[in-house]
């Protein structure tokens, strides 16, 4: 199957202004992501897709594929939606966003190859164990449950499942009681435009994470489980510590 990456980048930031062309390290964010995407074995072209006339200029001098997308879309999922619709030769479509730098190539690789496994779902997805309590506890690190066939159940910014009487060992046990969804998903191109028609869920809205949508909607993600995972750029502190690691 003919497989794409889209990395949706937009400029404004919340919580980190402009953070896709942050250079401490010699490279913008948005480089190392798209070097990092183009090492998967499974990607047989990588797209920036992007509003920023800034952005897209800075991505074609490092020799990125760029595609301009609408400036009123409201997700990454959205901007890949409407790539997908200009490039019917691809099959599968990974969603890979601009500040996961440190996206392993093998776990995008992983995710294509979860797909294939599973042809009767429209969504993959990864996750990996989470055996650090601070993390288990913190609500911007997501939690996922899968069911025997490696399908989720339900994606969650609280622990889930719930440890009613917590014990620390728990957190070393095989296979994982917990583990951390990774930000990355792999869409089958007949699905896109259907998930980009779905009304935004009650679980959606509550939980503020877009992949309960297509949950509520009854179609259904399977999830691949990764050895390693990694965390995206979100706060001054998580650039301070990439740099750091890109340094050492």
């Amino acid at each position: 199957m003919k497989t794409a990456i889209v990395i949706p980048a937009r400029l404004g930031s919340t919580r980190l202004q402009e953070k896709m062309l942050l250079d401490q390290t010699g490279k913008t964010l948005i480089q190392h992501t798209w070097e990092s995407a183009c090492s998967a074995s499974r990607a047989d072209e990588v797209f920036i897709a992007t509003d920023s006339d800034r952005i897209a200029s800075v991505a074609r001098r490092f020799g990125a594929r760029v595609e301009m997308t609408d400036a009123a879309h409201q997700s990454g999922t959205d901007r890949v939606a409407e790539v997908c619709s200009r490039h019917p030769q691809f099959d599968l479509w990974v969603n890979l966003q601009g500040d996961e730098p440190e996206m392993a190539a093998a776990n995008v690789d992983l995710a294509v190859r979860q797909i294939e496994l599973d042809p009767e779902v429209p969504v993959a997805t990864i996750a990996c164990p989470l055996r650090d309590r601070k993390l288990l506890e913190d609500p911007s690190v997501v939690k996922v449950v899968r069911d025997c066939r490696g399908r989720s159940l339900y994606f969650s910014r609280s622990p889930i499942p719930f440890p009613r009487n917590f014990e620390p060992a728990m957190l070393l046990v095989d296979p994982p009681v917990w583990l951390q969804h990774l930000g990355l998903y792999v869409y089958r191109r007949e699905f896109l435009p259907v998930f980009s028609g779905l009304p935004q869920s009650v679980a959606e809205k509550t939980e503020s994470l877009e992949q309960l949508r297509i949950l509520q909607a009854g179609y259904e993600i399977t999830v691949a489980v990764a050895e390693t995972g990694s965390r995206g750029i979100d706060t001054a502190e998580d650039y301070r510590s990439f740099v750091s690691r890109m340094a050492s």
